[in-house]
């Protein structure tokens, strides 16, 4: 696994190009303007639901804040080569987050969804912090345990098991028994 990305640089460096002001782009995503700087800045670790908003706002996939070099034929990872891991906590405002994701399909162009090896540290929080944003998720646990907590009801997944479900619905992922565990997730975000 390679070197950590922060999406602030992505983000910073799309909203120049495109010659929005700060203020422009929190308006079009209805986030505040502090909360981007910090982002642009990495001084904050967004979840995923609001950086959702950025990239439908600036008019970019979500894997675009991943994006190396892009290719349209098939795209190998080798075991070990996951790239860019981009670190997501439950609230975005904490510093060091819960969920490291390396993403398995960054160099392919065009694609319309986004493969993750998750990575799911352990978390002394002991209330869910529930995001929700467009789209779908499909996770498979392939290591320890995890808890997602799906509006009102709670799943204990094992190594093995897997859930798909519509992420409008609020919804956060944990490490179920105070250990680490490893998730392969596909998330699709409409464009």
């Amino acid at each position: 696994m390679t070197q950590e990305r922060h999406p602030g640089d992505v983000i910073k460096n799309l909203r120049e190009t495109q010659q929005l002001s700060l203020e422009e782009l929190a308006e079009r995503c209805q986030l505040e303007v502090e909360f981007i700087a910090h982002i642009e800045q990495g001084r904050l670790f967004p979840s995923l639901a609001p950086l959702m908003k950025i990239a439908r706002a600036l008019g970019v996939r979500l894997g675009t804040f991943l994006d190396g070099e892009e290719g349209t034929g098939p795209v190998l990872v080798r075991q070990g080569q996951a790239s860019d891991v981009m670190r997501f906590t439950g609230s975005g405002a904490q510093k060091t987050g819960t969920l490291d994701f390396y993403s398995l399909g960054a160099a392919k162009s065009d694609r319309n969804m986004e493969p993750f090896l998750i990575d799911v540290c352990p978390s002394d929080d002991t209330e869910p912090v529930l995001s929700s944003h467009e789209g779908e998720e499909f996770l498979y646990v392939l290591a320890g345990t995890v808890r997602v907590v799906l509006g009102r009801e709670t799943y204990l997944l094992q190594e093995g098991d897997s859930i798909y479900y519509d992420s409008i619905v609020p919804h956060e992922v944990r490490a179920g028994d105070g250990a680490g565990a490893k998730l392969l997730a596909v998330v699709y975000a409409p464009f």
